[in-house]
């Protein structure tokens, strides 16, 4: 779907803020990463972590790092030794679907988005994430409940009604569907417009 893979990152990236570590090396590559040094980013983590080899928040920023470079195998390796060092780590989950969903791996993206919506307290994103998986892999119905949750959860959830709308007029709900579109293009959603003008004249 045209746009999804420019605005899923946009909306990643403002929902999965990068996390502050304890001192020393850790924070230099907090302050590269923010000004997007990646490459020296991963350098200074990579200092901090010969130290603290256990260290989740420099392992999940190093991993950011390495996202941002395109290098999604190093970034799955960080998150997954991140996860195993807090296993209930939501922040770490959703990085691992989002980059399973960068590399059409639905089911895997699935399978992390589905353990971060049974964590006490998930965020409306995660319930987003596991709509966007559902949606990918054909499963229409379950895709527009997550959708529906994540909306309910956080009501000014742009991209929720986007993706909820366009997966509606795909199934012959082109109404209602419509009326989400509506929604989303309310809450500044740019790709919503360009919905509009094809399905909702």
């Amino acid at each position: 779907m045209k746009g999804w893979n420019l605005g899923f990152a946009t909306l990643i990236g403002m929902m999965l803020i990068l996390g502050s570590c304890s001192s020393g090396g850790s924070n230099r590559g907090d302050v590269l990463f923010s000004q997007g040094k990646y490459e020296e980013a991963i350098k200074a983590y990579d200092s901090f972590l010969a130290a603290k080899p256990k260290n989740v928040k420099a392992l999940y920023n190093r991993g950011r790092s390495y996202e941002e470079l395109g290098n999604y195998p190093q970034a799955e390796k960080d998150f997954l030794a991140a996860l195993d060092q807090d296993t209930k780590n939501i922040q770490v989950m959703l990085s691992l679907s989002n980059i399973y969903q960068k590399q059409k791996n639905h089911n895997s993206a699935l399978l992390y988005a589905d353990y971060a919506v049974e964590v006490p307290g998930a965020p409306a994103m995660a319930y987003f994430m596991k709509g966007r998986a559902l949606h990918q892999i054909g499963n229409t119905q379950e895709a527009l409940r997550e959708y529906s949750a994540a909306i309910k959860m956080d009501k000014d959830f742009g991209q929720a009604y986007y993706y909820r709308g366009m997966l509606k007029i795909a199934t012959d709900k082109k109404r209602s569907g419509c009326e989400d579109i509506g929604l989303a293009i309310r809450l500044n959603v740019s790709i919503a417009e360009e919905a509009r003008d094809k399905y909702c004249k």
